[in-house]
């Protein structure tokens, strides 16, 4: 977000051309409307530094264009009269967040501000017909716009694994992903008629930490996605970092020791995969003899979590989150899979140093603090360079909601006047 002090305002009212510092006072003001909700001029005035006529004139324009109302009033910060308070119209446009996985599809609608009005998610079974698959995901999108009133969205966001090329938008896989996945995304831009963004999922996840999440107040990280796959997300002085080909974070492919064999071109199964992916992580819990003896009737209840089978909600995530709540017993098996979650974390401190690393999908979310601390201490001990280990928040939904933040800033930026990328 833009410096919203007193500063601000007279600056760009200097500098700029009479539209352009228009354009510019607007963006701030509704900004200040987003992140704090409603205010009254006077409160406007006193935190752009903007002059009284020249808040009356932006609040005339945003009300002219359906961006704001008033809401209610308050009477506490003036004498006289009950000043009127002014909030951004949610309903003005709705957006949606589509998280795509390989055995199923999730979808949320969600209004100008980010909340979400409605959810639906289908199962994809195994050997699906691509058409039944993407058909089934319509009819969800369908279902959820019908249950948020009927509403038509004005921006869509897409996450998916594989790489987005950053010339052309389209998905490409890194090892075998389900067919479908292309026809969907490409079927959707015909369909919907309305700006679509197609990003990686891991890469959405960071968003959502970065903005609600474990990542907050760090404007440099690296998310650490562990789940049925691994990978990677990098925020770089507050921008993701998406690489040449939409390639960065594809950590799965890093060779490493410990892994059986090198990855090749055509598939992760030597790389960091090999050590970290939830097949591996099952393997090791039977090496210590935990998997069968203490994950019986452990499962997973996360709300957010969209469509789950076995292999969307593998049994590692189980195992992880029984090895933690089992204290001194599980104590083994939690060191041995630090050690190899160590070992992609200080690869990437030695890269990047990045001072923090997120631990993100299932194994993360299951794995908590007790996992967190234990990689920090164990990349301490790999590498000279200071790297905090932080147990990922925003859940299961984490995709998701990157989605639906991704299209929120896309559609403000439409609607609102463009201030530059967030990510």
């Amino acid at each position: 977000m833009p410096d919203t002090s007193a500063r601000t305002g007279r600056t760009a009212s200097r500098i700029a051309s009479p539209r352009t510092a228009r354009a510019i006072n607007d963006r701030i003001a509704l900004q200040l409307l987003e992140a704090d909700g409603p205010l009254t001029a006077y409160q406007l005035r006193e935190r752009t530094g903007l002059s009284r006529p020249t808040v009356a004139d932006l609040v005339d324009r945003l009300r002219a264009a359906g961006l704001i109302a008033v809401v209610g009033e308050a009477g506490a910060d003036r004498r006289g009269p009950n000043a009127r308070l002014y909030g951004i119209v949610a309903d003005r446009a709705h957006l949606a967040g589509i998280d795509v996985r390989t055995h199923g599809v999730t979808v949320a609608v969600a209004d100008l501000l980010g909340a979400v009005r409605a959810q639906e998610s289908v199962p994809v079974a195994e050997g699906a017909a691509p058409e039944d698959a993407v058909a089934g995901a319509y009819a969800a999108l369908d279902r959820a716009l019908a249950r948020a009133g009927g509403v038509r969205p004005h921006t869509v966001a897409v996450g998916a694994p594989g790489l987005v090329d950053p010339a052309t938008g389209r998905l490409t896989g890194t090892g075998t992903l389900p067919s479908w996945h292309g026809a969907l995304v490409a079927g959707l831009r015909d369909r919907l008629g309305a700006p679509l963004l197609l990003e990686n999922e891991v890469n959405l996840a960071a968003i959502a930490e970065c903005r609600d999440g474990a990542a907050r107040d760090r404007d440099t990280f690296v998310l650490l996605w562990l789940g049925h796959g691994v990978g990677a997300a990098v925020f770089l002085d507050g921008r993701l970092r998406r690489g040449a080909s939409g390639g960065t974070g594809e950590i799965g492919f890093l060779p490493v020791p410990g892994a059986p064999s090198l990855p090749t071109a055509a598939g992760c199964d030597g790389g960091f995969h090999a050590l970290a992916a939830s097949p591996a992580i099952v393997e090791l819990a039977r090496e210590y003899g935990f998997a069968s003896a203490h994950t019986e009737g452990d499962l997973d209840t996360d709300p957010d979590a969209g469509p789950r089978t076995d292999a969307d909600a593998p049994p590692a995530e189980h195992v992880v989150r029984a090895a933690v709540a089992a204290g001194p017993v599980g104590a083994a098996f939690l060191d041995a899979l630090a050690e190899r979650i160590a070992v992609g974390v200080a690869a990437v401190a030695a890269v990047l140093d990045p001072g923090c690393v997120v631990l993100g999908g299932e194994i993360g979310r299951a794995g908590g603090a007790a996992l967190a601390s234990r990689v920090a201490a164990r990349t301490a001990g790999m590498s000279p360079l200071h790297t905090e280990v932080r147990a990922g928040t925003v859940g299961g939904g984490a995709v998701l909601r990157g989605a639906v933040l991704a299209a929120k800033d896309a559609a403000q930026d439409d609607l609102f006047g463009p201030d530059g990328a967030r990510y």
